[in-house]
């Protein structure tokens, strides 16, 4: 976990107002995860950090790629990731349970950890179906193992055909 000590961004010497910090998201970032969807990527996080009186507005700009086996013909490819979201940071003296809208920060907190910020904000835009063609068609998946797995798909349909008579029967019920 040390290689993430670099998402965190020490707010307490800075002045009221905007800043601006640049990441790099990339494999290593993603191999602290032990269950992680995401294993290869290249990204750039970019975040602006709205300082005020009472809290910390963060907003994030996540955009780049991240690698993943097409779910229609096993080819592994690089889908594009546009993420735009914010999180507040609320300074607080008493504990307060942990919102998932709300960061609460203590007054001793002088740094903000956005390591597991940016993690969840892949890990959500990972597609639920992965399909290397963007549009959902067949077009740019490699034919040649489309061809194979419909070859396969197509003898287990002929063992199907021959059913059991019980169940033959059961349809001559109706």
């Amino acid at each position: 976990m040390k290689s993430l000590r670099k998402y965190t961004i020490p707010f307490s010497g800075l002045k009221l107002g905007k800043h601006r910090f640049d990441f790099d998201v990339d494999d290593s970032f993603f191999e602290a995860f032990e269950y992680s969807l995401v294993k290869k990527a290249k990204l750039a996080c970019n975040v602006e950090l709205d300082k005020q009186e009472t809290m910390l507005i963060l907003n994030f700009e996540i955009d780049g790629w991240i690698g993943l086996t097409c779910d229609r013909c096993l080819t592994d490819y690089e889908h594009p990731i546009h993420i735009r979201e914010q999180q507040i940071a609320k300074f607080s003296a008493e504990e307060v349970d942990e919102d998932d809208e709300i960061i609460t920060l203590g007054k001793n907190d002088h740094e903000i950890d956005i390591t597991g910020l940016i993690y969840e904000y892949v890990t959500v835009a990972v597609p639920f179906i992965a399909s290397c063609s963007g549009d959902g068609s067949a077009d740019k998946c490699n034919k040649e193992m489309l061809d194979k797995l419909n070859a396969l798909s197509g003898s287990d349909d002929d063992k199907n055909e021959a059913t059991d008579p019980r169940w033959d029967a059961l349809k001559n019920i109706k």
